[in-house]
C-alpha cells in the first residue's frame, strides 16, 4: 500500500470516527508506515485471531455466524481485517477510546431519531404496562418489518438492475434478453413444482403395505425426487429465501426405511440447488463467466441424469433395492454437495466475472487434501475462466477491451484525448482505463498493475492508427501454478513497452521535442532571446489588455527566423501565451489543485491592478497525441513557471545593463562631482552581479545537471520500460529554482521591484509591486 493510500485511509477513518483536534493524522500515518509487514496473513493467524475475538466478544455466536456468512460470500481481505481487530482487543487505550466514541455516536443517533417521526407503528408509552394483546401486536409488527427487510430481492428485479447497468455502459449495443415465456414456464426449469402431484391416482396409504412393498414404492419415489419431481410419499417443501430445499416424508413410513431415505435426500436437495443456479445464471445479465460455470455444471448434471436413468432401468427390472440405491449414489453425493456449495457461495456473494473466479480459485485451494474434490473444482474453474481469459488475451496482446457484461478487471471510461492539453493532473492516462478491485481474480492480484499498463501501452499505439499484435501471444489457461501467468504477462508487458517506446522515441521523436522545449522554456538559445527581447521590449511594457497578440506572434516568428533557432524543426509549435495572472498566482493555483483551497483560489476576485505584458508573458508549446501523454499540460506548466521566473530575471539583468549604459553620462562631470555617484554605481554593480550569479546558478548548477540526468535516463529507458518516461517531466524537488518556496520567491520578486524602482521610478512603482504584495498576502492566509 502506497503512502498516499495510507494517508487517505487514515483521514477517512478519522472522519468516520469524528475525531477532531489531537495530534492529527500524521502521527498515525508514521506509526503505520513503521509497522508495515511484507508478510500475508496466513490461515493459522486468521483462525487464532477469530478465536481471540470470539473469546473477547460478549456474543461470540453472533460474531462467528457473521464471520461464516462473510466467508461464504468470499469477502476480500476478511482475514486481514479479523487479524487487525484481534490486535485492537489487546490495546486497552484504543478500546477505551472506541467505546467512548461509539457511546457518543449512539447518543447523536438517538437524538436524531427522536427528532424524526418516520416509523409506521406506534410504541405504547413506557410509563404504562402493556397488555398481552398489545405485546403480541407489537411482536407481529416487528416481525413483519424484519421479514420485509430480509426478504430476498426478486430475480426479475435483480436481472433488470444488472441489465440497466450494463446497457448504460454499452449504450451503443444493448445486451440480448431472453423472451418472457422462458421465465413464465416453471416446468422448463427442471426443479420441483410446488403444489402439483405426479398423477391423479389415489395414493395407497404406505403404512398399510408390507415392508417390501414400502421399499419398492419409496425407491420409485426417490428416483423421481432425485430428478426434481415430487413423489407420492416424498414431496418437496416451498423455498424460503436462500435456504436449502427440505422434504416431507409420509409419517406412516417404516422407521428403518425412513432413516435410509433421509440419508439420500440431501442429494436431491443439492440437485435442486444446482439446477436453480444453472437456470438463473444462464440469463444474459449474469455475464459470460457465470454462463461458462453454469454450462460446466450442466455437463456434470447430464452425467448425473444418465446415472439416474441407469438406476431406473435396474428398478424396472426389479434389481434395485434401497440399499443398492444408497450404494450407487455415494460417489455422486459428494460431487453434488460440492456443486451446491459453490452455487450457494456464488449466489450469496452476488459474484460476477473476476469475483466468481476468485471464489472458485479459493475453493480449489481449500480442497488441497481432497484430490477428487480439487480435481472437480479445477475443472469448473478452468471452464469458467475461458471467457475471462479471452478478454484478458485481447487486452494484453492487442490493447482491446471487449467486456459487454462488466466482468473484466480493467474498466474503460469515456474521455476525450483532445482535452489532454488542458489536463493538469494526468486524468486521461490515470482514468481512461482503471482497475476494478472486485473483478480481479485472486490469482492475478499481484499482476493487476502490469496487466493494466500492458493494455494501455498497446491501446495508445492503436489509437494512432497502427494495428499491433503481440508475436509471443499464447493462450492463457487456468492453472494452480501462478508462475505460468507471470511469465506470459511479463512477455506481453515487455513487448507492449518496447512497441510504445519505439513508437514515441523514433517515429514521434520524443527526445527531439524535449530538446526543442529546452531551447525555449529553459532559455537554451541565447541569441534567440536577445533578438526576441529587443523586438518585444516596448510591446511588453504595455498593460496586458493593450497588447496585440498577433503582433507578438509576428515578432516571435521574426526572432525565430533571425536566430539559430531557425534550424529547429519544431519551432512552429512554439506559441505566445499571455497568462491572466502573474507567476506567484499561477503557482498557487497549481498547488491548490485537488485541495480544499482550490475553489477559494480559483474563485478569488482578480485585483483591480492591471498586469503588464512582462508579468503576463509566457511561452506555450503545442504537443500532439500521443506525445501529450508524456509532455502533458502538467509538465508544460512546470516548464512555463521555470521560464517565467528566468525570463523575469533576464529582464531585470537587461534593465540593470541599461542603467550601466546610462551611467556613462557621469564621465562628463568633474572628478569632484562624480564621486557623489560612487555609492549608486556600487549598488548597481552589486545588483547586476547578484542577478547574473543567480541566473548562472539556476541554469548551470541546477537545470543543466538535471537535464543531463534526464537525457541519460532517456537513453536507458528501453531497459527500465515505459515508466521511465515519467522522468521527462521536471522534478521540482531537484529543479525548483525557488518555485517551491513561495515566501522566498515573493521576497525575491518584491526586492527586485524595490531595487529597480530606484533607477526606473516611472516603470516599477505602484501597480506591479502592489499586485505582488496583495496577491501574496491573500495567498499566505490560505496556505
Amino acid at each position: 500500500m502506497s503512502e498516499f493510500r495510507i494517508h487517505h485511509d487514515v483521514n477517512e477513518l478519522l472522519s468516520l470516527l469524528r475525531v477532531h483536534g489531537g495530534e492529527g493524522a500524521e502521527v498515525y500515518i508514521e506509526l503505520l508506515q513503521k509497522n508495515r509487514t511484507p508478510y500475508v496473513t496466513t490461515n493459522v493467524s486468521a483462525h487464532s485471531a477469530k478465536v481471540k475475538i470470539a473469546e473477547f466478544s460478549r456474543t461470540p455466536e453472533d460474531f462467528l455466524k457473521k464471520y461464516d456468512e462473510l466467508k461464504s460470500k468470499n469477502t476480500r481481505h476478511l482475514d486481514s481485517l479479523v487479524y487487525l481487530l484481534s490486535k485492537l482487543t489487546e490495546d486497552k487505550e484504543t478500546l477505551h477510546y472506541l467505546q467512548q466514541n461509539a457511546k457518543e455516536r449512539a447518543e447523536l443517533a438517538a437524538n436524531a431519531g427522536t427528532s424524526s417521526s418516520s416509523t409506521n407503528f406506534s410504541i405504547p408509552c413506557s410509563t404504562s404496562k402493556m397488555s398481552l394483546q398489545e405485546l403480541e401486536e407489537l411482536r407481529k409488527q416487528l416481525g413483519s418489518v424484519t421479514a420485509s427487510s430480509s426478504a430476498q430481492q426478486p430475480l426479475e428485479l435483480t436481472r433488470k438492475i444488472l441489465r440497466d447497468k450494463q446497457n448504460k455502459k454499452n449504450s451503443g449495443q444493448p445486451i440480448p434478453v431472453f423472451p418472457s415465456w422462458v421465465y413464465e414456464r416453471p416446468a422448463l426449469i427442471g426443479d420441483f413444482l410446488i403444489g402439483t402431484s405426479l398423477s391423479t391416482d389415489t395414493t395407497v396409504p404406505i403404512g398399510t403395505l408390507p415392508l417390501a412393498s414400502q421399499e419398492s414404492m419409496i425407491v420409485e419415489d426417490l428416483l423421481y425426487v432425485l430428478i426434481g419431481v415430487d413423489g407420492r410419499y416424498i414431496t418437496a417443501q416451498a423455498l424460503v429465501g436462500r435456504q436449502n430445499r427440505a422434504f416431507s416424508l409420509d409419517p406412516n413410513l417404516d422407521l428403518s426405511i425412513k432413516e435410509l431415505v433421509t440419508r439420500i435426500l440431501p442429494v436431491a436437495a443439492s440437485y435442486s440447488a444446482v439446477t436453480r443456479f444453472i437456470e438463473e445464471k444462464s440469463s444474459f445479465e449474469y455475464g459470460q463467466v457465470n454462463h461458462a460455470l453454469a454450462a460446466a455444471m450442466r455437463t456434470l448434471i447430464k452425467e448425473y441424469m444418465i446415472l439416474i436413468t441407469q438406476l431406473e432401468h435396474l428398478q424396472r427390472q426389479g434389481l434395485l433395492s434401497l440399499q443398492k440405491l444408497w450404494f450407487y449414489i455415494q460417489p455422486t453425493m459428494r460431487t453434488l454437495e460440492i456443486l451446491a456449495s459453490l452455487a450457494t457461495s456464488v449466489d450469496k456473494g452476488e459474484c460476477m466475472g473476476g469475483s466468481t473466479l476468485s471464489l472458485l480459485h479459493d475453493k480449489t485451494f481449500n480442497y488441497t487434501g481432497d484430490s477428487q474434490a480439487q480435481e472437480l473444482c479445477l475443472y469448473l474453474t478452468k471452464a469458467a475462466s475461458v471467457p475471462y481469459f479471452e478478454i484478458l488475451e485481447k487486452w494484453i496482446y492487442r490493447g482491446i477491451i471487449n467486456d459487454p457484461y462488466s466482468e473484466f478487471m480493467v474498466e474503460e471510461h469515456e474521455l476525450q484525448k483532445e482535452k489532454i492539453q488542458e489536463d493538469y493532473n494526468d486524468k486521461y492516462w490515470d482514468q481512461r482505463y482503471t482497475v476494478v478491485q472486485q473483478q480481479i481474480p485472486s490469482f492475478l492480484q499481484k499482476m493487476a498493475d502490469k496487466i493494466l499498463s500492458t493494455g494501455k501501452y498497446l491501446n495508445v499505439v492503436r489509437e494512432c492508427g497502427r494495428d499491433v499484435t503481440c508475436p509471443v501471444a499464447k493462450e492463457v489457461i487456468y492453472t494452480l501454478k501462478e508462475r505460468a501467468y507471470v511469465e506470459q504477462i511479463e512477455k506481453a508487458y515487455n513487448y507492449a513497452s518496447k512497441v510504445l517506446l519505439d513508437f514515441l522515441m523514433e517515429e514521434k521523436e520524443l527526445v527531439a521535442h524535449l530538446r526543442s522545449i529546452k531551447h525555449y522554456f529553459l532559455m537554451d538559445q541565447g541569441d534567440f532571446f536577445v533578438h526576441f527581447m529587443d523586438l518585444t521590449e516596448e510591446e511588453l511594457k504595455k498593460p496586458v489588455d493593450d497588447i496585440i497578440t498577433t503582433r507578438l506572434e509576428a515578432l516571435l516568428e521574426l526572432a525565430l527566423r533571425m536566430s539559430t533557432a531557425n534550424t529547429d524543426p519544431f519551432k512552429d509549435d512554439l506559441k505566445i501565451d499571455l497568462m491572466p495572472h502573474d507567476l506567484i498566482t499561477q503557482l498557487l493555483r497549481v498547488l491548490a489543485i485537488e485541495t480544499k483551497q482550490e475553489k477559494a483560489i480559483i474563485s478569488a476576485e482578480p485585483t483591480e491592478l492591471t498586469l503588464s505584458g512582462l508579468e503576463a508573458f509566457s511561452f506555450d508549446y503545442i504537443v500532439k497525441w500521443p506525445l501529450s501523454l508524456i509532455i502533458n499540460r502538467k509538465a508544460l506548466t512546470r516548464y512555463q513557471m521555470l521560464f517565467r521566473h528566468m525570463f523575469y530575471c533576464k529582464h531585470v539583468e537587461r534593465q540593470l545593463c541599461n542603467v550601466w549604459i546610462s551611467n556613462k553620462t557621469a564621465k562628463q562631470f568633474s572628478l569632484h562631482s562624480a564621486k557623489w555617484f560612487a555609492g549608486a554605481f556600487t549598488l548597481r554593480q552589486r545588483m547586476l552581479n547578484f542577478v547574473q550569479n543567480i541566473q548562472y546558478y539556476m541554469m548551470f548548477e541546477v537545470m543543466e545537471p538535471t537535464w543531463h540526468i534526464l537525457e541519460k535516463n532517456l537513453k536507458l529507458v528501453s531497459e527500465v520500460g515505459m515508466e521511465g518516461l515519467t522522468n521527462g517531466r521536471p522534478n521540482f524537488s531537484n529543479c525548483s529554482c525557488l518555485l517551491v518556496l513561495l515566501e522566498l520567491l515573493w521576497l525575491f520578486t518584491s526586492q527586485h521591484f524595490d531595487a529597480l524602482s530606484c533607477f526606473f521610478p516611472g516603470e516599477f512603482t505602484g501597480g506591479s509591486r502592489s499586485r505582488i504584495v496583495s496577491v501574496s498576502a491573500h495567498s499566505w492566509q490560505n496556505f
